[in-house]
């Protein structure tokens, strides 16, 4: 009975040890789901960033070259294929070794054993956790087959640089897929899992060689290769290419996130491995990039304080796809988007709403309003008197002398007549969502918005009152379920009737001729609008071609002015004008 007792207690309690391991269930190479990178794609499908806790691209059968398994194999488990998941022989010799040395400086893992410790068993170097790796080991290449556990090794394993899997060092190492590898570069790789960052080449280049000599002699002498091509493949260059884990996209790709999360949930989006097609020109998004680093140092120089922020986003008219994306000088540094997350008051930016939805009630461009001094009760009993940025009063004024000069007087007199609730209603089916207060403050652009959203709106006067909702993605291919899904485009939106849109239309292209945007003339068919925030904190301007429409804002952080005479036309329309002159250089007039 004593005995009976004993064993069942052992049996119980190897039990409980064993569900304690916590291992997920894989029977099939469908149920390994790691964690994998999301690829971000420009406009012509060209990878350009990533989405990921952990980089790896899963890859599978035929996107992993066999001579590429073979290196793996031969470099770390040349037995690999004839034992059952654990290799005695090599355990025993690494015992010795290890006795020798008084430490334990070899494993004797084989790569069955190196993918259990990865997925299932924690990182802690004792000889229970051995003991576990080896029976899991065992168990794993008895429910597998060996090219399923090397599928899954090759994707699991860590390569250095932040890499997970061979797809994903190929990137990293040589700008390039696993399938596209020289077998120099395969015997490099292989020669990482030992010790991924003691054998970077990017930091240790003569011992990465060395390691890679190992993996072309090792090949060599099992036959998977003659000695003569091991010696060719050592003689070729790497070709090694440092690929950037923030290349074109940053701000926008941050905001892709948002968008991909908003949809299929932060666990899809970071264990699914999706592939998504955008809508960004990488040519001008670092032109943008170039220009906003630019006009934030030029406002600085002038200044002689501390360099304030940018941000720039360029709409494809027609479409709202958007092109550009920039939310601040620099992402490394400062990865907060002002673009997109940032409301600032956009000052008289706001004012072509309020023109519009009035010439959408029968007053024309030549209506007239007395530009005078004008004395506002508040709820509190308080006066507000407002004044033109100017200082003076003008008389009887045209709306269009009034939105080309961005009279305040004769805008919140405007406003008066139209009421507050038309202009809500046209900014919101013009896709601004941020909060916008029923009062006349909104004349002079008091309520905050996001750029994004307020250069979005100006499609509105560019397409002949018709709102195209911004768009940054195209479609989505979901590499699990094999399938390509179009990102459908927000619906479009008339705004205001074709006659009221193209009378601010005619109206901003002389804002750039003869009014406070002569700073951005120069560019063919040009039409805008600046915008200036109290005591000069933010500088907006925000202009359209047929072919782009483009917003700029240029602001600090926290609660501080530019400086003196650092208005939208002063500061943010050359930066307009930059952008613009570089974007359409080479397109037809």
């Amino acid at each position: 009975m004593a005995v009976c007792g004993l064993v069942t207690l052992c049996i119980g309690v190897g039990l409980a040890w064993f569900l304690a391991l916590d291992i997920p269930d894989i029977r099939s190479l469908e149920d390994y789901r790691p964690l994998v990178a999301t690829e971000i794609q420009d406009r012509e499908g060209k990878p350009m960033d990533v989405i990921c806790r952990q980089y790896r691209i899963l890859v599978r059968g035929p996107a992993i070259p066999p001579l590429l398994r073979q290196a793996f194999v031969a470099a770390e488990d040349a037995r690999y294929y004839s034992h059952p998941g654990i290799d005695l022989l090599s355990i025993l010799r690494a015992a010795v070794n290890n006795l020798r040395s008084g430490r334990r400086s070899q494993g004797g893992s084989t790569i069955t054993q190196q993918v259990t410790r990865a997925l299932m068993l924690s990182r802690e170097k004792t000889y229970w956790r051995k003991l576990a790796e080896a029976i899991l080991a065992y168990r794993l290449d008895r429910m597998l087959s060996k090219d399923e556990v090397l599928t899954i090794y090759l994707n699991e394993i860590y390569l250095g640089e932040g890499a997970y899997g061979v797809e994903a060092a190929a990137r990293t190492y040589f700008g390039r897929r696993a399938r596209e590898l020289s077998l120099a570069q395969m015997a490099l790789l292989a020669g990482l899992p030992q010790s991924p960052s003691r054998y970077s080449p990017f930091r240790h280049l003569d011992a990465a060689r060395a390691r890679q000599r190992y993996v072309l002699n090792r090949m060599a002498e099992d036959g998977i290769i003659t000695p003569v091509r091991a010696r060719q493949a050592f003689s070729q260059p790497l070709g090694l290419r440092r690929e950037r884990k923030v290349q074109a996209g940053g701000y926008f790709t941050d905001y892709v996130r948002g968008l991909l999360i908003r949809r299929y949930g932060e666990e899809r989006l970071y264990r699914e491995g999706f592939s998504v097609r955008t809508t960004l020109d990488r040519r001008l998004q670092r032109l943008a990039r170039r220009v906003v680093l630019r006009g934030c140092r030029n406002v600085a120089r002038r200044q002689g304080g501390a360099q304030p922020q940018g941000a720039l986003v360029a709409l494809e008219t027609t479409t709202g796809r958007i092109l550009a994306l920039v939310g601040g000088t620099g992402y490394r540094s400062s990865p907060y988007n002002r673009a997109v997350v940032a409301r600032r008051q956009p000052g008289s930016v706001f004012k072509p709403f309020i023109y519009g939805a009035a010439f959408a009630r029968g007053l024309t461009p030549d209506t007239v309003i007395r530009d005078a001094p004008l004395a506002i009760r508040n709820k509190d009993g308080t006066l507000w008197r407002p004044r033109n940025y100017s200082h003076r009063f003008y008389g009887p004024t045209t709306l269009r002398e009034a939105l080309v000069h961005s009279r305040n007087i004769v805008t919140i007199k405007l406003l008066q007549r139209i009421g507050v609730g038309p202009v809500q209603a046209a900014a919101r089916a013009a896709g601004i969502r941020s909060p916008l207060k029923p009062e006349l403050t909104l004349a002079l652009g008091a309520s905050p918005v996001t750029l994004l959203e307020m250069t979005g709106a100006y499609t509105v006067f560019a397409n002949q009152g018709v709102f195209h909702p911004p768009r940054a993605i195209i479609r989505v291919h979901d590499h699990r379920a094999q399938k390509t899904i179009s990102w459908p485009a927000a619906a479009q939106c008339r705004v205001f009737p074709g006659p009221a849109a193209e009378s601010v239309r005619q109206i901003l292209a002389q804002v750039i001729s003869r009014g406070t945007g002569r700073q951005a003339r120069g560019i063919r068919g040009a039409c805008g609008k600046t915008g200036t925030s109290d005591d000069n904190r933010d500088a907006w301007f925000i202009g359209f071609t047929r072919d782009l429409t483009v917003g700029v804002w240029l602001g600090h952080d926290r609660d501080m002015v530019l400086g003196r005479g650092e208005t939208g036309g002063r500061a943010a329309a050359p930066v307009w004008k930059e952008f613009m002159e570089g974007a359409l250089e080479g397109l037809s007039p």
